[in-house]
């Protein structure tokens, strides 16, 4: 029970990293010109989705029974290496 606690307050606190990252990005978009705006727009959304599938993942690891925890395990993992490179790759084409 130790590892699974452990693993979803890591899972939280990527999260909450990441939604701050999420909002910088956004904040240096409207900071932006109309065409900086139009060209990272999708790119923000792309963010945004992965987020909310890394959260998903998350609420589904809190609901799941212990049979399902590895399963939820490896999902969740994919999922949030998933965010890691979309907000890289964002962050180096806003910087």
């Amino acid at each position: 029970m130790r590892e699974r606690d452990d693993v979803i307050e890591r899972f939280k606190a990527s999260l909450d990293d990441w939604n701050a990252e999420i909002e910088r990005l956004g904040e240096a978009m409207r900071r932006a010109g109309a065409r900086t705006q139009a060209r990272h727009a999708e790119d923000l959304a792309r963010l945004k989705r992965r987020r909310d599938e890394a959260r998903r993942r998350l609420e589904a690891r809190l609901a799941a029974g212990e049979e399902a925890r590895d399963d939820l395990r490896q999902g969740g993992e994919a999922a949030w290496a998933r965010l890691r490179r979309a907000l890289r790759d964002a962050a180096s084409r806003f910087e």
